[in-house]
């Protein structure tokens, strides 16, 4: 009897079309001759429907058609199983593919998807939500809001968004951060909640992000100008205390004076004035290009 394999298609992340990746899927599946089994999400109940689909075909393994979200939708779903998760990226900014260094190609990511290595990732709880990636406070968050009542998607949307939000900018924020070290209160523009090192678009915003040690790091933007997005933007990510402070931690309670857009792995969440953030260690088990973990 053929052994499953379950493909999750997010038909809207990104944009575009999704035929060539569930085509170069079934193709894969039955070269391996093994049985796929597909759903698209449609916004409506997808994590009971996917938890139910699990339970009816234990597939092998469950690989993912989109972006971040999605991908963190399918992990939640499966916080009780022990499953493999493989990726296709398909979102407007993959952050997770981009952070694991995948590949560009639909083959490649295949071969990853259904045969190789795992790495156990960390999540993030944040007032109860569930972040794989990076989350953020403010400037970030403002322009992932415009983004969304925007027209134009992929990178040249992000683009337009960057160079308008920043062109509006409001004050900055006054943030208290308390936790197992000293407590910090600090004007700041952005403060990014980051399990790992880049954002989707190559942007590296924390040097010190580790998906599986059990901390995620609080990196504290207190000068966002020009000059500094700037440095950020090429890679150049500026160390003076003076523009950027990084707190590294297992749980943190994050404070703020007044209401501050809030967004977790890409999705815009509404204003916050308080955080409750801890790690959530080895929650998920993502097929990785790196030949340095388990295989099953």
């Amino acid at each position: 009897m053929k052994k499953n394999i379950m493909l999750v298609v997010n038909p809207i992340s990104g944009d575009m079309d999704k035929s060539e990746f569930v085509d170069a899927t079934a193709v894969f599946a039955k070269k391996e001759n093994l049985n796929l089994v597909i759903y698209n999400t449609s916004g409506i109940s997808d994590i009971e429907n996917i938890k139910v689909l699990y339970k009816t075909y234990t597939p092998k393994r469950i690989i993912v058609v989109g972006g971040d979200g999605t991908i963190k939708m399918v992990a939640e779903a499966m916080e009780e199983q022990d499953v493999i998760i493989g990726i296709l990226p398909a979102g407007s900014a993959n952050g997770l593919a981009v952070d694991l260094n995948f590949p560009t190609t639909i083959e490649e990511n295949l071969e990853i998807a259904f045969h190789h290595d795992y790495m156990e990732i960390d999540m993030i709880s944040i007032n109860g939500k569930k972040s794989i990636h990076l989350s953020d406070l403010g400037i970030n968050a403002e322009m992932i809001k415009n983004y969304e009542n925007g027209s134009i998607r992929g990178k040249w949307g992000y683009a337009l968004q960057t160079l308008s939000t920043l062109i509006d900018l409001e004050a900055p924020f006054i943030a208290t951060i308390t936790g197992d070290f000293p407590t910090v209160e600090c004007e700041a523009r952005m403060i990014v909640i980051a399990n790992s090192k880049k954002y989707g678009t190559g942007v590296s915003i924390n040097p010190n992000g580790v998906m599986d040690d059990g901390k995620f790091e609080l990196v504290i933007l207190k000068n966002m100008d020009l000059v500094v997005l700037g440095k950020i933007i090429t890679g150049n990510m500026p160390i003076d205390v003076n523009d950027v402070e990084i707190i590294s931690t297992d749980k943190a309670f994050v404070t703020t004076n007044i209401p501050v857009s809030f967004q977790i792995d890409g999705e815009y969440c509404g204003k916050e004035t308080k955080l409750n953030i801890e790690i959530l260690p080895k929650q998920m088990k993502v097929a990785i290009p790196l030949a340095n973990s388990k295989v099953t």
